[in-house]
């Protein structure tokens, strides 16, 4: 296989009249890497991929792969190859002819061409199905045939749109263990992209958070996970509350900020000047059904919701001017002290779980 390459994004823009899709984006995949762009429909998520691929113009910027500007390169010279996310495969051409599709375009020999669409079969476990046409296979085989056909390239880096979101839940899973295994088999960058959360958790080396056209945060995903760099990355993730109010008091190692509705909340690792607007966020897995210790970490609040998740409890409570406030715990702590909706509950948690997000100045 050829070996992977290094994608680099340099303030790369997209421009449509008089919207703009992508603004001036910077990022850096490293080579061998399987990367996850993870957003809301109409981020810019995907007019970036096409960008990569060279399906879409750049209006402004380069885009590098290796040591080589691609960015006025048709995609068949990129180094590239592209999976769409309707598999786009031939119906009327067994599956040999369709993985050896794009030889056949440049003009490779027809035995050549059929023994490396037959590896290329062997390799997603087809090679029995090879002579069937793709009405007579699954969902997920019909995936396999358009990864072989994108990968008898020989590419430096594979970049697929939402490969998944036509599978059912089952076969997802099943799919993204194998997504997972090739390209670590491979060794070629990987760029993927997706709207869902556990999608790019479970798959990528590097997460990158797109809102608005704008990277909101590029990294691992377990620092995308505990270390949400903005509310943006917070609410999307899921898995933090964000307090929003005003910055009243510098404290050692942080802030204490006001909402609205009179609660006053700290948090560690940030900073803002007295008056500045700020948003701390707080992990839902670590609140606690207590009492305080300081009046800084907790509030007493009303329960909205409560949803059994078999080994958790999802409760959903509004109080000190916070609204819709999660918190999950253990299916254990919650049946040895149960609430239910209406009741007033104590919350609470540690100062090292609450912490202060950034914000991105558009």
């Amino acid at each position: 296989m050829t070996k992977a390459a290094e994608i680099d994004i340099v303030s790369v823009s997209k421009i449509y009249g008089q919207t703009t899709a992508v603004h001036a984006i910077s990022l850096k995949i490293p080579a061998g890497s399987y990367c996850c762009l993870l957003g809301p429909s109409g981020c810019g998520k995907t007019s970036t991929l096409r960008m990569i691929a060279g399906h879409e113009s750049i209006s402004e910027g380069d885009i590098r792969l290796g040591t080589k500007v691609v960015t006025d390169l048709p995609p068949a010279r990129r180094g590239t190859a592209m999976m769409f996310q309707s598999y786009a495969l031939f119906p009327h051409l067994d599956l040999i002819d369709n993985v050896a599709f794009s030889l056949k375009m440049k003009g490779v020999e027809k035995e050549e061409r059929r023994r490396k669409a037959l590896e290329m079969l062997q390799l997603m476990q087809l090679e029995p199905y090879a002579t069937r046409r793709p009405a007579q296979l699954s969902g997920g085989q019909q995936q396999r045939v358009a990864l072989a056909r994108a990968l008898i390239t020989d590419p430096e880096a594979l970049l697929l749109d939402e490969p998944l979101s036509a599978l059912d839940p089952f076969l997802k899973i099943r799919m993204r263990a194998e997504l997972k295994k090739l390209q670590t088999t491979l060794g070629i960058t990987f760029v993927h992209v997706t709207h869902s959360q556990e999608e790019a958790m479970a798959l990528a080396d590097i997460v990158v958070v797109m809102n608005d056209g704008r990277i909101e945060q590029a990294a691992h995903p377990r620092t995308v996970f505990e270390r949400p760099a903005t509310a943006f990355v917070a609410r999307f993730m899921g898995d933090h509350n964000v307090i929003t109010g005003r910055v009243v008091e510098k404290v050692e190692n942080g802030i204490i900020i006001e909402v609205p509705g009179g609660g006053r909340f700290q948090a560690i690792d940030g900073t803002g000047e007295i008056g500045d607007a700020a948003d701390i966020a707080v992990r839902t897995d670590r609140v606690m059904l207590a009492e305080t210790s300081a009046p800084t970490l907790g509030f007493t609040g009303i329960v909205q919701n409560v949803e059994y998740r078999g080994s958790s409890v999802k409760m959903v409570v509004s109080g000190a001017g916070i609204e819709d406030f999660t918190l999950i715990i253990s299916d254990a702590a919650f049946f040895a002290n149960p609430v239910k909706m209406g009741d007033a509950v104590p919350l609470s948690w540690n100062s090292g779980d609450a912490i202060v997000l950034g914000r991105i100045t558009h």
